[in-house]
């Protein structure tokens, strides 16, 4: 082999070398060819996991929606609205509403706001919901549901699907103008409780002839078959609306359910309207501002 052959075949080498230490570097760095964006060579990176939400324990304003118990219905007197006595935004020193306990006497006056309206069914929540967006409030207080249980027969129950439905077009309404408002979901009371408790009273029992809740409180002694299957009919879509407010609630990151602390409150004849036997009196709307101060202010949600 002759001394210009040797060097020939050497630059050949390092030629061949140089080009494979390119196409290396081009693929280590993830350089492509033409219409390659040069992402195929990159090494991934998970993304970032996003943080999770804070619970302000001491929010600075609450408005309240939701129907006659949040109104505060046949607290004072019979057949009125008594607002002053609601759990949620009440001004009554006896009751201590939650937004007394949060806001304290001078602050809840100004701060918070009450779109509740008797009678409402969670059809109308949205309704209440944009109201209550207006005023920005860092907490909305939401419970309803009775009234689609309470009907004069149970096939007019609102269907559970709808429920839904409306519940979370209110969620929604509010996300539209106040996204970063916390929403505290208490559950719809145990119906059956009620009437179990209510009818201990001969008075409560006249009343309720009147039409309140027929298809819980209707004919509150018969024990009958029809009338046993009835109650029960009622009892099922209350523990389905609660399923709803539970389940939806929690696809919200800035959703607290009660864990069903109200359902499974027992209120007793002394806590009920002595005018109705069915609505909480002053000394029931206390205890469901304590049940809501105890998960408002907690660190976490309830189990």
């Amino acid at each position: 082999m002759t001394e210009g052959t040797s060097r020939s075949r050497f630059r050949r080498a390092a030629a061949a070398l140089a080009a494979a230490t390119t196409v290396g570097v081009m693929v280590l760095t993830g350089c492509g060819g033409a219409g390659d964006d040069g992402s195929a060579g990159r090494p991934s990176r998970s993304a970032s996991p996003s943080p999770t939400p804070v619970w302000n324990a001491s929010p600075a304003s609450v408005a309240a929606v939701g129907d006659s118990i949040t109104r505060g219905f046949d607290a004072c007197s019979v057949l009125a609205d008594c607002p002053e006595v609601s759990w949620a935004t009440g001004t009554d020193d006896t009751v201590r509403s939650l937004a007394l306990r949060l806001l304290g006497a001078s602050k809840a006056a100004s701060h918070s706001w009450n779109h509740a309206v008797s009678g409402a069914r969670m059809a109308q929540l949205p309704e209440q919901m944009a109201l209550a967006a207006k005023e920005r409030p860092e907490l909305v207080t939401v419970m309803i549901g009775a009234n689609d249980a309470c009907r004069d027969k149970v096939e007019l129950m609102t269907p559970v699907a709808d429920f839904r439905t409306s519940f979370e077009a209110s969620l929604r309404q509010l996300r539209a103008e106040a996204p970063q408002a916390q929403v505290y979901v208490s559950s719809v009371p145990d119906l059956k409780r009620l009437w179990s408790t209510g009818r201990e009273s001969a008075l409560g029992k006249q009343i309720w002839k009147l039409g309140i809740c027929r298809s819980m409180l209707g004919d509150a002694d018969d024990m009958g078959a029809g009338a046993v299957a009835r109650r029960d009919a009622v009892q099922e879509r209350v523990v389905a609306f609660n399923g709803v407010l539970r389940d939806v609630c929690a696809k919200d990151r800035h959703c607290r359910y009660d864990g069903g602390a109200v359902f499974d409150y027992r209120f007793t004849g002394a806590q009920l309207s002595r005018w109705d036997w069915f609505h909480p009196g002053r000394d029931g709307q206390a205890r469901l501002a304590e049940i809501a101060y105890r998960n408002v202010t907690a660190a976490g949600p309830p189990a």
